[in-house]
């Protein structure tokens, strides 16, 4: 107990952390719709924004620095989750879609341009957790450079899982089922890859961060006492892996937690908040993991903001 009490009492007093840049983005009017979700190209510089609504383009392009440079809506219906990832010859935008129509249900991955490349799932049908690549409103997405996904499915439906899919889309593992026990989800929410071989989950409705191991899928541990107030809505890295910033949507908060080295997962440490005005509902964020910006996707407020380190 000692221990633990001299680790958390480190970081009290701690300064705050990030500020607002409020001059991102340059024309916050290209907002039109809800924001759900955000996603960064560090390397090409590009912000990625999915919004929901009718007649409002789905996918919505930035530069780092706030400009706005164009947009693109085919085959998207309801954007979840947004992910974009590099690899030594091109990059793609992921984008699960949760929608009830004819392209939903689905988790997708785009060209830059908005192209459609690839569909997992069977567009327009609520999948079984029976069968892997059926899914149910699948919530968010994060793929590694080897090409290696991790899909959290879902975002209230039947299905309650995290599942691991090889770059050829084939099942890895698969775990979770609805519910309160170890390694059980009741909407797994958002997911992100540590560089120590670790799956981070934001286990929403169970107001609780899981973590599993990602060759074996095996549970490593939890963290729910940072979560009393409301459960955590994002899992996203800062730049240097030295913290996790969570999302809690219905208090208006951003969290920022000690992420722990090598070794036991631990319980969390709270070391700072950036505390946003009421309604504005941080739903998700991303970071980029050159500038160390956090990106936060605000369905209240319907626009997106921009946190830079200070």
């Amino acid at each position: 107990v000692l221990k633990a009490f001299d680790y958390s009492s480190h970081w009290k007093g701690q300064q705050q952390m990030y500020k607002l840049d409020i001059g991102w983005p340059k024309i916050p009017e290209y907002f039109t719709g809800q924001t759900f979700c955000v996603a960064v190209d560090s390397l090409h510089g590009l912000v990625y924004v999915g919004q929901r609504g009718d007649n409002v383009p789905k996918v919505l392009v930035f530069s780092a620095e706030g400009y706005f440079l164009y947009s693109w809506n085919n085959t998207v219906e309801m954007p979840h989750g947004i992910f974009v990832l590099n690899t030594a010859t091109d990059s793609s935008v992921w984008i699960t879609d949760v929608g009830t129509g004819k392209y939903g249900h689905t988790v997708k991955q785009y060209s830059p341009s908005g192209k459609l490349m690839q569909i997992l799932g069977t567009p327009g049908n609520a999948g079984s957790s029976l069968i892997p690549l059926q899914f149910d409103q699948p919530a968010e997405i994060f793929v590694e450079e080897s090409g290696d996904i991790y899909v959290v499915d879902g975002d209230g439906g039947v299905n309650n899982r995290l599942l691991k899919l090889s770059n050829d889309y084939k099942e890895i593992w698969l775990t979770g089922t609805n519910g309160t026990g170890i390694g059980q989800f009741k909407i797994p929410h958002s997911v992100t890859v540590d560089h120590f071989g670790r799956v981070w989950v934001a286990d929403r409705d169970n107001k609780r961060i899981q973590v599993f191991d990602k060759v074996t899928g095996e549970w490593l541990g939890s963290w729910s006492s940072c979560f009393s107030e409301d459960g955590p809505y994002s899992v996203r890295f800062t730049a240097n892996y030295k913290y996790l910033i969570v999302a809690q949507l219905n208090i208006n908060r951003l969290a920022i937690l000690a992420a722990p080295p090598v070794g036991s997962v631990g319980d969390c440490v709270m070391v700072n908040t950036v505390q946003l005005a009421d309604e504005t509902k941080p739903h998700l964020v991303d970071v980029d993991m050159k500038s160390g910006a956090v990106y936060v996707a605000e369905i209240g407020a319907q626009q997106v903001q921009k946190y830079v380190p200070l």
